[in-house]
């Protein structure tokens, strides 16, 4: 196992801490995984030295998947990854059963943890929430993380719902997406009554902040691009070393470029993962319907980002600026 990964013995806790990677899932068409590029991508990420990957969130296109996929996916995921880290799963789904479901599909598969936001479509209050959470946590053989997403579920994890989730002992930790600090740090007060629970962060840009204020890591996106960058973040923030963090913050700030190109919110920032890393010839670029993949403009515009990075290959630099790289 990955040293960066720790996990006790006990069944309902974990002390999972540093950068897990929020897995995009590379597609070679209509309900057909890239099997090839989800190989390199595997490698590509553990190589970097990673504490955790994490599959069917947002940034793996979830929702958008088939039932079908989504379990080939944990398949060879589980794998290939071989314990080597922790693999946690997204389950989020509006039927409560279903989501117990695809745990329980999962645990079977060999995943660590599961991890599930609030159920979306209809916007339901804390009261309902909770009543979703609860009887769910009492189906799953894993540790549970919880997932605030409100910008696309429409509904957050309130501070008070949190405290009342964090009496249950499956719930292990929560990785918060709402870009809210003040949100977070409230938060991290209520972690402190359970010396089993993880915090993570979602947006890149506040995670030195996070850190600094009490978070146990990232899921962060850019990670699966350049993934020692993130793991060296963390460490360095972590060791104290704040003129170091700087330096490195302003890599990634760079690097987050990619999202900010494609004013399109969350699938805007799915777009340029998927398209840096097909230019970084690691998987395909295409995506699950209704999304689609960046065009030539955009295409061009990450491809000038990675290479003021020295990202890419002189190989690829070599290859027609506007062009997908097809593996």
């Amino acid at each position: 196992m990955n040293s960066n990964a720790v996990w006790p013995s006990r069944p309902k806790g974990t002390s999972l801490c540093g950068i897990v990677t929020p897995m995009v899932t590379p597609l070679a068409g209509k309900d057909k995984l890239d099997a090839a590029g989800l190989e390199r991508l595997i490698e590509h990420i553990l190589g970097g030295g990673v504490a955790g990957v994490f599959i069917l969130g947002t940034t793996g296109e979830g929702p958008s998947l088939s039932h079908r996929l989504r379990c080939e996916l944990i398949d060879r995921t589980c794998r290939q990854v071989a314990s080597r880290v922790p693999v946690l799963v997204g389950i989020t789904d509006p039927s409560l059963t279903e989501a117990a479901n695809l745990a329980t599909y999962a645990a079977d598969a060999g995943a660590q943890a599961v991890v599930v936001s609030s159920p979306y479509y209809f916007p339901v209050g804390q009261t309902e929430l909770l009543s979703f959470i609860r009887p769910l946590v009492r189906t799953l053989s894993l540790p549970l993380y919880l997932y605030n997403m409100p910008i696309l579920t429409k509904t957050c994890f309130a501070v008070e719902t949190v405290r009342k989730l964090a009496q249950l002992e499956g719930i292990v930790g929560l990785k918060d997406s709402s870009g809210e600090l003040d949100y977070f740090r409230q938060v991290v007060e209520i972690a402190k009554e359970r010396p089993d629970w993880r915090l993570f962060v979602g947006p890149e840009h506040l995670l030195v902040e996070a850190v600094m204020a009490g978070a146990h890591g990232g899921f962060n996106g850019g990670s699966q691009i350049e993934p020692a960058l993130f793991v060296e973040l963390y460490k360095t923030v972590c060791r104290g070393e704040h003129s170091r963090a700087m330096v490195l913050q302003q890599r990634l700030l760079q690097l987050g470029q990619i999202y900010r190109l494609d004013r399109n919110g969350p699938p805007g920032a799915i777009r340029g993962i998927k398209c840096a890393l097909a230019l970084l010839g690691i998987c395909k670029e295409k995506m699950a319907a209704p999304l689609s993949p960046c065009g030539p403009k955009l295409r061009k515009q990450v491809r000038k980002v990675l290479e003021a990075m020295s990202l890419l290959p002189s190989l690829v630099k070599s290859d027609e600026s506007t062009s997908p790289c097809i593996i």
